[in-house]
C-alpha cells in the first residue's frame, strides 16, 4: 500500500507529519491514507519519548477532503465495508487528540472536508495566510456530511447553534482569517517560516494538552438539548432549517441537524457512530450521487476546458463593454476586477458613468466586509474608464457588446466600433436570445464573432454561456473560453439557435408555471410547488424579475420569426398583465406580485381575475413535475437538435444559469437517475402528456438515444433510482 504521510522526528523530539500523497496532486482521505495514518499512530503511540506532533502537508492545499470517486460508486451493499473505513479513520483521529502529547495542525493551504476535520482532531490550529486558502466543511453542497469527525467536533467547539449556522448547513468554504473569526482556527500567519516557528513554540508552551471535550470540566457551549435552556430552542431549529431551504426536503442538511443534534445529547465516542449512520444512508442514496457528479465531475471538466478548442490564443488585455446598463456595467466590473483594463461606451458621457457608479457601490460593499482594501477598490476603479466617444476604444483586443435587445441597433453599434478596435479584436455579443449567426452578419469578420452570454447579477452569478455561431472559429472560441476563466466564470460551449440553451429552457419553466395559473392552479400552490422541488425562486416571482415585458418581446420575435410558435395558456395570461394592467414586473413595481419600495410583497389579488378556465384540481406532485419534465425534455430536444454539444454543459448551465433543483444533479442527469431510469422518465413523460398535452410527448426512444450517448460521456452518479429520488417534499 503506498505510504501517503511522511513521517520525521527532529533532533528536539518533534515528529512532523508531511500529509503527501505521491500518486494524486492533492491529498485525499482514501484508503491510502487510512492504512497510513493507522501506521503512523503505530509508531507514535510506540515512542513515548516525543515531545510533540506537527501535521502539515507537502501539497499546495492541505488536504483535499474525501475520495469522491469512490464516494460516487457507493451502494447499499457497501455500506458495511463504508462503516469499517470510516470507523478506522475516525479511531486514529481520536487517537491523535488523546496521543498525551501536543498536536498542532499546520495548515499551509486549504483544508475543505476531511482536511478541516484532521485539523479539528489536533490540539492547536494555526493556518497559513495563503492566497486562495480556504477553510470549511462544504459537504452539505455535495449532498453529504462531514463523516469523520466534523459535525461532532464542531459542534462541541462552538455548541449546536454555532456550529449548525457558521459551519455545517452553510458549506461556507472561509478565508483563514474568517475561520479565525468563526472559531475554527486558533491562529493565522503570514509564511510558511511563521507557520512552523509557531507550531513548535506552541508545542514548547503546552506540553500536556487535552482538547476541551476530553477535560473534566467541560461543558458543550449553549447547553446539550437535555439543559432547559437549549431544549426550548430545538423546536425552532427543523423551523429554521425548512424556512431557509424554502419548503424543500433535501436529504443531506437534514442529515446533519439530526446527526448535530443526536451527537449532541451522547458521549463523544456515540456520537461520531451516529455521525457515521446518518453519513452512509447519504452516500448510498442517490442525491449524493447526483450533486457529486454535477458540482464536482461536470464543475471540473467544464472549468477544465474541456469544451475549449486546442488552439493557442492570444490572452485578452483591454475590452470595451457597449452599454453600461445593468449587465454592461456589471460586465466592465468583472472584467476590470480581474485586472483587465476596460473601456465603457454609451451614448453619454453620463450614461457611461453609471457603470463606474455601479463598481464603486460593489467596491464598497467589499471593502466594508472586509474582503478588499481601499487601495484594492482604487485599483479596480482605475481600470475602468467611462466614454460616450468611440475612439475611446482604440487598442480593445475584446469588445463585449451588452446594448438593448434590439439585432438592428447591436449590428449598428458593431459597426461604429469596429475601424478603432485593434486587429483581430475578438467580438462578442451579450445577447440572450437572439441568434448569434444572424447578429455575425452586421461584421465582416464573422469568425471572430461570438456569444458571451452573462447572467445576472453578473457579480454573483457563476455561469457565462458561450455561443458559437455558424462561421465562429475555433480561436474566437478559445479566447472567449479564456475570457470568461479568466474573470472567474464558469464557461459551458453551445451551438446557436433563438434563445440557445438557457433562455430557451428556462422559458419553459416560466410558460408551464404561468400556464397552471391560467388554468385556474392558485398561483400560491404553483410558487410553493417550485420551491419544494428545490428550485430557488418561484417561477412567478422570476418572471417578475426577468420582466414580463422582456418575456413579451421575446416570445413576439420568436412567433414573427418562427412558422413553429405555437400559442399558450401562458401567453394570454402575460399579455394580460402587460397589455390590459401594465403590470410588466417588478422594475416598475407591479407584475404577478406587488412590490413595495422593491421588496417583494404579496401576489397579486386580481390574479383570479384573469383566470378563464375553470381549473382543476392538480396532484401537487404533477405541479411539480410539470415544471422539472417541461424543462427536462426541452434540454433533450437541445441535445437532439444540436444546441447543446455535452450533457455536462447541460447539468451545469442548467443549475448555475436557471436554476434547475440542485439536488437533480442538473437537467439531463435528471432524466438518466428518474425511478427506472430514462425508461421511466419517458412512462412517466407519456402520461403527463396524456393529461396536460402533447408537448410532454417524450422523444421516441429516449432510453436507447440516451445509452448511444453514454460511450461518449460517461455518467457520473446517473445510475436509476430504485424508487423517485427524494427532491422536494414529493410524497
Amino acid at each position: 500500500m503506498t505510504t501517503t504521510i511522511r513521517y520525521d522526528r527532529g533532533d528536539d523530539g518533534i515528529v512532523t507529519l508531511t500529509l503527501d500523497d505521491p500518486d494524486q496532486s492533492a491529498n485525499t482521505m482514501n484508503r491510502a491514507y487510512a492504512a497510513s495514518m493507522s501506521a503512523v499512530l503505530d509508531r507514535l503511540e510506540a515512542e513515548r519519548d516525543l515531545v510533540g506532533v506537527i501535521v502539515t502537508s507537502a501539497k499546495s492545499t492541505f488536504f483535499a477532503g474525501g475520495d469522491l470517486p469512490e464516494m460516487i460508486r457507493a451502494t447499499r451493499a457497501d455500506a458495511p465495508a463504508l462503516a469499517d473505513l470510516l470507523g478506522t479513520i475516525k479511531r486514529d483521529l481520536r487517537r491523535l487528540e488523546t496521543l498525551g502529547r501536543p498536536v498542532v495542525a499546520a495548515v499551509n493551504g486549504s483544508a475543505l472536508g476531511g482536511g478541516l476535520e484532521i485539523a479539528l482532531a489536533c490540539h492547536h490550529r494555526i493556518a497559513l495566510d495563503a492566497p486562495g486558502s480556504r477553510l470549511g466543511l462544504p459537504e452539505v453542497t455535495l449532498g453529504l456530511l462531514p463523516g469523520a469527525g466534523g459535525v461532532t467536533r464542531t459542534v462541541r467547539m462552538l455548541g449546536l447553534a454555532g456550529a449548525l449556522t457558521t459551519v455545517l448547513l452553510t458549506g461556507r468554504r472561509m478565508r483563514p482569517a474568517d475561520a479565525l473569526a468563526a472559531g475554527i482556527v486558533d491562529e493565522v500567519v503570514a509564511t510558511p517560516a511563521e507557520l512552523l516557528d509557531r507550531a513548535r513554540a506552541w508545542i514548547a508552551a503546552n506540553p500536556q494538552p487535552r482538547q476541551p471535550w476530553d477535560r473534566p470540566d467541560y461543558r458543550m457551549p449553549g447547553g446539550t438539548p437535555a439543559s432547559r435552556s437549549l431544549a426550548a430552542q430545538l423546536p425552532a431549529f427543523p423551523a429554521t432549517l425548512r424556512k431557509q431551504l424554502k419548503g424543500a426536503r433535501l436529504p443531506a442538511p437534514e442529515a446533519i441537524l439530526a446527526a448535530a443534534v443526536e451527537g449532541a445529547q451522547v458521549d463523544l465516542d456515540t456520537a461520531l457512530t451516529v455521525e457515521t449512520r446518518h453519513l452512509i444512508g447519504l452516500l448510498t442514496g442517490q442525491v449524493a450521487k447526483n450533486m457529486i457528479g454535477a458540482f464536482f465531475f461536470d464543475l471540473k471538466a467544464v472549468n477544465g476546458g474541456a469544451a475549449r478548442p486546442a488552439v493557442d490564443v492570444p490572452q485578452v488585455r483591454k475590452v470595451a463593454v457597449l452599454g453600461a446598463g445593468m449587465m454592461g456595467a456589471g460586465i466592465a466590473y468583472a472584467c476590470a476586477s480581474a485586472g483587465l483594463d476596460v473601456v465603457v461606451k454609451d451614448v453619454s458621457p453620463e450614461a457611461a458613468g453609471r457603470a463606474r457608479e455601479h463598481a464603486e457601490r460593489l467596491l464598497a460593499r467589499r471593502v466594508r466586509k472586509g474582503r478588499a482594501t481601499e487601495a484594492d477598490a482604487r485599483a479596480v476603479l482605475d481600470r475602468i474608464t467611462t466614454t460616450d466617444q468611440v475612439d475611446a476604444l482604440a487598442g480593445c483586443d475584446a469588445v463585449i457588446e451588452a446594448v438593448f435587445e434590439d439585432p438592428a441597433l447591436k449590428k449598428a453599434v458593431f459597426a461604429e466600433v469596429l475601424p478603432v478596435l485593434a486587429p483581430g479584436a475578438l467580438l462578442a455579443s451579450n445577447t440572450s436570445t437572439l441568434p448569434i449567426t444572424a447578429l455575425a452578419t452586421g461584421v465582416d469578420r464573422p469568425a471572430d464573432f461570438i456569444g458571451m452570454h452573462f447572467f445576472s447579477p453578473v457579480d454573483r452569478m457563476p455561469l457565462l454561456e458561450i455561443v458559437v455561431g455558424e462561421r465562429t472559429g475555433d480561436e474566437a472560441l478559445a479566447r472567449a473560453f479564456d475570457l470568461g476563466r479568466r474573470i472567474g466564470k464558469t464557461p459551458i460551449v453551445v451551438n446557436d439557435g433563438r434563445g440557445f440553451f438557457t433562455s430557451r429552457v428556462i422559458g419553459r419553466f416560466i410558460d408551464e408555471a404561468v400556464g397552471m395559473v391560467a388554468e385556474g392552479v392558485p398561483a400560491a400552490s404553483v410558487e410553493q410547488a417550485a420551491l419544494q422541488a428545490g428550485y430557488p425562486t418561484g417561477p412567478l416571482a422570476l418572471a417578475d424579475e426577468v420582466s414580463l415585458t422582456l418575456i413579451q418581446r421575446i416570445r413576439r420575435q420568436f412567433e414573427a420569426a418562427s412558422e413553429e410558435y405555437l400559442p399558450l395558456p401562458a401567453h394570454r395570461l402575460v399579455d394580460e398583465l402587460v397589455d390590459a394592467y401594465d403590470r410588466p414586473g417588478r422594475a416598475a413595481g407591479r407584475g404577478f406580485y406587488s412590490y413595495d419600495d422593491g421588496s417583494r410583497g404579496r401576489l397579486w389579488t386580481g390574479l383570479s381575475d384573469l383566470v378563464t378556465d375553470a381549473g382543476r384540481a392538480v396532484p401537487f406532485t404533477d405541479l411539480q413535475e410539470r415544471m422539472l419534465f417541461a424543462e427536462a425534455l426541452d434540454a433533450l430536444r437541445c441535445l437532439d437538435e444540436g444546441v447543446l454539444r455535452t450533457e455536462t454543459d447541460a447539468n451545469i448551465g442548467s443549475i448555475f444559469g436557471i436554476g434547475f433543483p440542485a439536488w437533480t444533479g442538473g437537467v439531463i442527469r435528471y432524466v438518466r437517475q428518474y425511478a427506472g431510469g430514462p425508461a421511466g422518465f419517458a412512462a412517466r413523460a407519456t402520461e403527463l402528456a396524456e393529461t396536460y398535452g402533447d408537448r410532454f410527448t417524450p422523444p421516441a426512444d429516449l432510453a436507447d438515444r440516451l445509452a448511444a450517448r453514454t460511450a461518449a460521456e460517461p455518467p457520473t452518479g446517473t445510475e436509476p433510482a430504485a424508487r423517485p429520488a427524494e427532491p422536494a417534499g414529493v410524497a
